[in-house]
């Protein structure tokens, strides 16, 4: 099998964990992560979103899973398209979350950008409606 087609399938098979809609099914994602992965949100740790700060380490990414489940409810996630080209994977989608203490939904676009070497991602990037989730956080 060709490292495109390898890399598309492993990251396929987390993100069919993701549509479950279990904000704790992330324990596939972390399994899938370099001890030094580079995770970066749209977010950018900004108050209201401080879980959303970059992540230099497999721990921090955790942290973030967590402080995700914390403050939010997934409600939706569907990926809806892959792209594989060399060591890069991009994942195109959207997903519906309800803040936990202000009961107010966000649904977004959401697309991630993963790096894979030898079988785990090492670069992440996350791009969703930053506006319409702060707005749901306040």
């Amino acid at each position: 099998m060709a490292p495109e087609a390898g890399n598309l399938n492993l990251i396929k098979h987390v993100y069919a964990k993701r549509t479950t809609g279990k904000e704790t099914s992330f324990e596939s994602f972390i399994g899938l992560m370099a001890e030094d992965v580079q995770w970066h949100s749209l977010g950018g740790g900004a108050a209201g979103m401080e879980f959303t700060a970059t992540c230099r380490s497999k721990e921090e990414v955790l942290n973030y899973f967590v402080g995700l489940a914390r403050d939010w409810e997934m409600q939706r996630y569907t990926p809806e398209h892959y792209v594989a080209q060399g060591d890069w994977v991009v994942m195109r989608g959207s997903c519906s979350w309800k803040h936990r203490r202000t009961n107010k939904v966000c649904d977004t676009p959401k697309a991630d950008f993963l790096r894979l070497r030898n079988g785990k991602v090492v670069e992440f990037h996350e791009f969703f409606d930053t506006a319409a989730a702060f707005a749901a956080a306040r």
